[in-house]
């Protein structure tokens, strides 16, 4: 089917009362930024690209000064749609450019890369995301604290009475979403007060990725209205499990065939599935860097009981059959991938993941031993366990720098980049005294 030409776009769109186009980028932290631009800018944006001063956005590498000082968001036309809760706007997304060169370090961009290595190979990479999220607001002092003050069960999940009493966001995401193109599926209650998940359609991996980061636009748009703020920090209650952004993973041929099912293969898997799965516990601790990226990802990936059970954290580099406990999980002939958490970059995140799984691939990796048991039991009887994932930032890091194949694909740019500015929040976490040292060590020698 042919496309719409821009000048159709910009017709539709001001017909639909649109004056202003939001264009958007991501930067290295995952957090959505851009500007206003006029309907009638809109050519040049999608020409040359909106302009942002490229040291003033985290992690371009830019300089302060020449041609390549400029960041230019590339508005990608397909992408335009009015936004429902914000009346006259149309949000766009953008690639990054500089020096009329696509950017290595834009994740989008790195993204594309990764798909285009794909494309190769006459594959395509569908992903399913599982947004995972808390609602806070802070108290008269200040403090971070569940929005809803009546959800206080020992344990929250699928409570419907919370589902009654926030009623109005969850509507307005349904109506918001609904009306930007999502395919909602469900919405629910999740293992933590305060926690919610809400579930819409797989995509193609670069869609499914812009689709995710509007999603975050809208839900931090509509929890504002309700006097509410949405939260993606992985874990923000201590005891409680944290927010994770599991990814759904699976590859077709050019034909729609499914690469890595098998109905009758070992988990479902066909043999390119389980080395895929391999390649993502051969590069894992490199991958929790990117996909588990800040100091507090790691309070989510630890050991820890709550009232659900579990924290339902991958917390092994291991590989089950509808498996919770593993950070593996195969179901219905796809990949469940459980590391990624909210605060990621989620383009930076389904490219390492995807040039992991296809390092897999390319290296013929040995099939991964199907875990079919309850990796929790087994720690808490002191039994054998598979290696565990990276217990900090730090180690994660430090995984990443050394993991040679994985900075290769990405990119240098990138990860230099990703890696100065992650050993800077390291650095800054580890200087600082929490209110737990405190308690512990004031007055106990």
């Amino acid at each position: 089917m042919d496309q719409p030409s821009l000048e159709q776009r910009t017709a539709t769109l001001r017909e639909q009362g649109i004056h202003t186009v939001m264009a958007t980028f991501t930067d290295l932290h995952g957090v959505p930024k851009g500007k206003l631009v006029p309907l009638e800018g809109l050519p040049d944006a999608v020409a040359v690209g909106a302009g942002f001063a490229g040291p003033s956005i985290w992690g371009t590498g830019l300089p302060r000064m020449g041609a390549r000082s400029e960041y230019f968001g590339r508005v990608v036309p397909e992408s335009l749609r009015p936004l429902p809760w914000l009346p006259g706007v149309a949000h766009a997304v953008c690639d990054g450019f500089a020096g009329g060169e696509p950017l290595a370090t834009c994740s989008r961009q790195m993204l594309k890369r990764q798909l285009a290595r794909l494309a190769e190979r006459g594959w395509t990479f569908h992903v399913g995301i599982e947004p995972e999220f808390f609602l806070l607001r802070r108290d008269e002092r200040g403090r971070w604290v569940v929005a809803d003050s009546d959800d206080r069960l020992g344990k929250p999940s699928y409570d419907l009475k919370a589902i009654v009493r926030n009623h109005g966001f969850l509507d307005d995401m349904r109506r918001h979403l609904t009306a930007l193109g999502f395919a909602l599926q469900q919405m629910d209650h999740e293992d933590a007060t305060g926690q919610y998940e809400i579930n819409y359609r797989f995509d193609e991996a670069l869609a499914a990725a812009d689709r995710y980061q509007l999603f975050k636009l809208t839900a931090h748009a509509v929890a504002q209205q309700h006097g509410q703020v949405f939260s993606c920090m992985p874990k923000p209650l201590a005891g409680a499990p944290g927010s994770g952004l599991h990814f759904h993973l699976s590859l077709t041929d050019a034909a729609g065939r499914p690469v890595m099912a098998d109905a009758d293969g070992p988990m479902g898997l066909s043999a390119a599935g389980l080395q895929f799965a391999a390649g993502l516990l051969e590069h894992g601790d490199a991958l929790a860097a990117l996909c588990a990226p800040t100091v507090n990802s790691y309070k989510r990936l630890a050991v820890s009981e709550s009232a659900s059970g579990t924290t339902w954290s991958p917390v092994w580099k291991a590989a089950g059959d509808n498996n919770r406990t593993c950070l593996v999980r195969t179901v219905a002939g796809r990949i469940e991938w459980r590391l990624p958490d909210p605060s990621c970059n989620v383009y930076a995140a389904l490219a390492a993941t995807l040039a992991a799984g296809l390092d897999g691939i390319d290296r013929e990796l040995p099939a991964p031993e199907a875990i079919d048991s309850d990796l929790y039991q087994r720690h808490a009887a002191g039994e054998t366990l598979p290696p565990r994932l990276p217990r900090d930032l730090h180690e994660a890091l430090a995984a990443l720098r050394a993991d040679a194949i994985l900075r290769d694909d990405l990119g240098e740019a990138f990860c230099e980049q990703f890696l100065a500015l992650k050993r800077a929040e390291w650095d800054a976490y580890a200087q600082q005294v929490s209110d737990w040292e405190l308690a512990r060590y004031a007055d106990g020698f």
